[in-house]
């Protein structure tokens, strides 16, 4: 088991190196205080939400705003949307489309990412549970199998993520234009940062997603090594 601790940090620091990640940097491009007060003027939330699910003929989706939330996200298993408080940020048209995307992505792989992540999740519960009541007869076929349901995991997830990612941008760029609500000047500049998000955004959540699932292998195998020696 220390050699899959000790390989499972390495691979950490070495994609870690290969992402380029910056998260100071992407924080820096996401506060803009001159973008953030010209999109003030626009529609709210809710409004820009509903207006993209009819640009992505979509209009069966629930849009509600949650004030005391950091997290906007779209729930396939009551079909709804809830936005985050960003109202403030010019970065919310392009958070609006992410989430209007994903509410038109295949509902099959929608609704496999939740059941197996999941099912993921209570694997991994499970399993460690065994190893601190030392009931654990085949540590590795664990691990095994947990190494295999993380990586099926990313590839869902990480799919889902990058194409709404990638298309949020060209869906917010087209609702400005379309709505003409700022000058032509003005949209190229907001999704100029757009592509500056999403050039380092795609591979920090990529990334995490990764990382998430490489640290359940860490913990996993640090418990087993632990309890092996008590």
């Amino acid at each position: 088991m220390i050699y899959v601790i000790i390989v499972s940090f390495v691979l950490l620091i070495i994609l870690g190196i290969i992402f380029e990640l910056n998260v100071k940097k992407i924080k820096e491009i996401g506060e803009n205080k001159e973008l953030d007060n010209l999109t003030k003027a626009f529609p709210d939330n809710i409004e820009i939400c509903n207006k993209i699910l009819d640009k992505l003929e979509n209009k069966n989706v629930k849009v509600k705003e949650d004030k005391e939330s950091k997290t906007s996200l779209y729930v396939v298993i009551n079909n709804t949307i809830t936005i985050a408080n960003i109202k403030d940020s010019f970065t919310r048209i392009q958070t609006i489309a992410h989430e209007c995307i994903h509410s038109t992505q295949s509902k099959k792989m929608l609704w496999f990412n939740f059941i197996f992540t999941n099912i993921y999740l209570l694997y991994f519960l499970i399993i460690v549970i065994l190893v601190l009541l030392k009931i654990n007869t085949n540590e590795m076929l664990f691990l095994a199998i947990l190494i295999l349901m993380g990586s099926v995991q990313y590839c869902v997830r990480s799919m889902l993520e990058t194409d709404a990612m990638i298309k949020a941008r060209f869906v917010a760029k087209e609702y400005l234009e379309e709505e003409q609500i700022c000058s032509k000047e003005q949209i190229n500049i907001i999704v100029n940062e757009y592509d500056k998000l999403n050039n380092m955004g795609i591979k920090l959540v990529n990334f995490d997603i990764i990382a998430r699932n490489i640290v359940k292998v860490i913990i996993y195998s640090l418990l087993c090594l632990i309890m092996s020696v008590i």
